[in-house]
């Protein structure tokens, strides 16, 4: 990969830098910073999901660092600037197993000169803050989850009572089997992901990365009105065939012709404020430099089990240090795992001090609703701060 130097400062919010740290755990991490002019500031990590990147965090940065912070936005391995992996469809997958990934962070801290952390997670960013709050509670003294539930480990056995394949949740593949044998034949979005053609799908597409990303950002967000979310029952084909085509897709298409009939007007996205065309140049850029694969590795972890049988081993462990839920009310990821929203509020996270589905955000609620979403992590980190 060509080396390429941190993202230019006329791109960022003032008082926001951009530079590279060497993580000790094999990456020179693109990270986004505020607030390090002073070296006794409590550090707070804010960790993106797929497709973003540490940019993601550029209206809460601010936000968090005039509250008195050192903030930190890494690129997460696999994404943006960040350096140090390789991500070929028949590369080793091991680096991206998620306790690599909560060694990413945490080497990351140390770093950074500090010993302990609060960390904020979304999207894909949400399990992994969950995970280095769950192994390493020493360091990641508060934890915020935001769009994607921690519904707690996995038995070491299975339950005999459960039905079968519950436990496995997406590492089951009669789900696969039983989404194609439907009426309308579908597929889940994590397996499509982990398939060899996805990269190509998406980095190819005939509309180009900008427009691809515009209609993936716009129907997952709460502009697309037809974003109206409910609890699913179970993990069960018919069931979970209810949520929307980006989530569960026809079964012979790709992402972009799932998203491309979406695609809002010329007058929408010139009024969308919380993602304005040069904003969304930025992620154009970065993902047609470096491609999808890194983040997609992130999901043929999840299918393949590898995610599933590490968690095991930290069977019954709950995360106990303080923390919160965000997410925004026309956001399906809250339920698109089925049970796991009320396990988290039901004993998964034995310090949870509150859970804030918010109006007017879909999937991306910390760009949807910035405003809100800072002032509520600004409490929280207040509250928890020490």
């Amino acid at each position: 990969m060509p080396a390429i130097g941190p993202l230019s400062p006329e791109l960022l919010p003032p008082g926001v830098r951009a530079r590279f740290v060497d993580n000790g755990n094999g990456l020179s991490m693109h990270v986004l910073e505020a607030g390090h002019e002073s070296g006794d500031r409590p550090l707070v990590l804010l960790l993106h999901g797929f497709p973003e990147i540490a940019y993601s965090w550029r209206y809460v940065i601010p936000a968090l660092a005039a509250a008195g912070w050192h903030v930190v936005a890494p690129d997460q391995r696999g994404y943006g600037r960040t350096t140090g992996w390789t991500a070929g469809y028949d590369d080793d997958l091991a680096p991206f197993f998620m306790l690599n990934l909560v060694r990413d962070i945490l080497g990351l801290v140390a770093a950074l000169g500090h010993r302990e952390t609060a960390v904020v997670g979304h999207d894909y960013g949400s399990p992994v803050a969950a995970a280095c709050a769950l192994v390493r509670p020493d360091v990641f003294r508060s934890v915020v989850i935001m769009s994607a539930p921690f519904g707690g480990t996995p038995p070491l056995l299975p339950d005999p009572k459960a039905a079968p394949g519950t436990a496995a949740g997406l590492s089951n593949p009669d789900l696969t089997r039983d989404l194609a044998a439907l009426a309308r034949p579908r597929k889940h979005y994590q397996w499509y992901y982990s398939t060899r053609p996805a990269d190509a799908d998406m980095r190819n597409c005939p509309e180009g990365i900008h427009a691809f990303l515009r209609a993936y950002f716009h129907m997952k967000s709460a502009d697309w009105t037809a974003n109206q979310p409910h609890r699913l029952e179970a993990w069960r084909a018919d069931e979970i065939a209810r949520l929307p085509t980006y989530y569960v897709m026809d079964l012979e298409a790709d992402m972009p012709a799932t998203v491309r009939p979406e695609m809002p007007s010329a007058e929408a996205i010139a009024g969308c404020r919380w993602l304005p065309d040069e904003a969304l140049a930025v992620y154009a850029e970065e993902y047609g430099r470096i491609g999808f694969q890194g983040g997609l590795q992130w999901y043929r972890v999840v299918t393949g089990g590898h995610w599933g049988r590490e968690l095991k081993t930290f069977a019954g462990r709950t995360i106990d240090v303080p923390s919160a839920f965000i997410a925004g009310a026309s956001d399906w990821g809250i339920y698109q795992k089925p049970g796991d929203f009320e396990r988290m509020q039901n004993g998964a996270m034995t310090d949870l001090r509150g859970v804030h589905v918010l109006d007017g955000a879909g999937h991306w609620v910390q760009q949807e609703q910035a405003d809100k979403v800072s002032g509520l992590l600004v409490d929280f980190l207040a509250e928890t701060r020490g």
